[in-house]
């Protein structure tokens, strides 16, 4: 017979060609399914960028929403974190976000996750960064430290990111206080 053996709990059992195809037939195409996908949906409905992707060390936490990590391939890549925004230098609450950011990420191991675009204008990587499975740009729009900001088409967290935003402005938390993020305005 053309049957393969197989082992199963402590006995040998014969598996048809056939059925052996169609297992790998299955697994294959839910495989393929599953890494196609760029968004996974959670249970709240909210369609959010998969939490795969690259893998790589902060060498250098340049202000609250912009670090450098060196990846796989050996090169440090720019990374700018997308759906928020923090103060710049020389506005208020500058140095207290970028040390936040820096408490959160320097030194360490953190998977990027990449929305719809690769790189913006200034040929920085846009990601959302998480640290020991904390999605750090979240955090820190808790935190207060920085304002939910919608640059399109990556939107993914932004309706997650505003409603975190407007608990931290409520409680007083981080730059809020300073009136930094008082613009008016959510898209850049």
């Amino acid at each position: 017979s053309s049957a393969a053996l197989c082992y199963k709990r402590s006995q040998i059992v014969q598996i048809e060609p056939w059925a052996m195809m169609m297992r790998l037939f299955l697994w294959l195409t839910a495989i393929l399914t599953l890494s196609a996908c760029d968004a996974i949906a959670d249970f709240s409905g909210a369609v959010i960028p998969k939490r795969e992707g690259e893998i790589g060390r902060v060498t250098y936490v340049v202000d609250g929403d912009t670090i450098d990590v060196r990846l796989a391939d050996g090169a440090v890549y720019r990374v700018r974190y997308i759906g928020m925004n923090t103060p710049e230098r020389g506005e208020p609450c500058h140095s207290e976000a970028a040390a936040a950011n820096r408490g959160l990420v320097d030194g360490k191991d953190v998977r990027l996750a990449r929305d719809v675009s690769e790189t913006d204008r200034y040929g920085r990587l846009l990601r959302y960064v998480y640290v020991e499975g904390v999605l750090v740009n979240r955090a820190l729009v808790e935190a207060g430290y920085a304002e939910a900001v919608v640059y399109q088409p990556d939107d993914a967290f932004y309706e997650d990111f505003r409603r975190l935003e407007q608990a931290a402005a409520q409680a007083q938390r981080g730059c809020h206080p300073t009136g930094i993020f008082d613009d008016g305005s959510a898209a850049r």
